[in-house]
């Protein structure tokens, strides 16, 4: 799912990334893929990852499930908020609690307090991974904890990672 979610990210960043230094030649901003060429990939991809799901219990499936609504909202974050990140790290990390259930059937404290712990990490991987297209984003509009907290980048981070352990 995690490809699915990145090639709907180029899909729907096509226009920012056309904009970037660093992302500007990626196979849909540059038209190497069309549109249609990479929905049909993710349609493809989902029907795969389908497929996978259904061979689990009914809690796995539901949450499996349910998980598409972060894959495809957030995209839509870096243009509604500075803390697209976060969502990334609830996105990413949700098959921390699936694995749980694939295993238990149950969802218990423990895959939560993980799950929780691993959002943390997130941020602050992908604020720093943020970082090097500080400049372009700031001018075309583009928010992130990257442009948010670019003069306390180092505060910031070490906050995240700190609370991950």
């Amino acid at each position: 799912m995690r490809t699915a979610g990145s090639i709907f990210n180029d899909i729907i960043d096509k226009n920012f990334d056309k904009k970037v230094q660093r992302t500007k030649e990626r196979p849909i901003a540059s038209g190497k893929v069309s549109v249609l060429e990479a929905f049909i990939y993710i349609v493809l991809l989902c029907l795969i990852a389908l497929l996978i799901l259904l061979q689990f219990n009914w809690l796995t499936i539901v949450l499996g499930t349910s998980s598409m609504i972060l894959v495809f909202t957030y995209p839509f974050m870096k243009r509604i908020t500075y803390w697209p990140q976060l969502f990334l790290g609830l996105t990413f990390n949700w098959g921390i609690i699936m694995g749980w259930t694939a295993m238990t059937n149950n969802i218990s404290i423990e895959p939560i307090i993980l799950y929780f712990s691993a959002i943390f990490w997130t941020l602050g991987y992908d604020t720093i991974y943020g970082l090097q297209d500080i400049r372009d984003d700031e001018i075309i509009g583009v928010k992130s904890t990257s442009v948010k907290f670019k003069n306390n980048v180092k505060v910031f981070v070490g906050t995240c990672y700190s609370l991950f352990v």
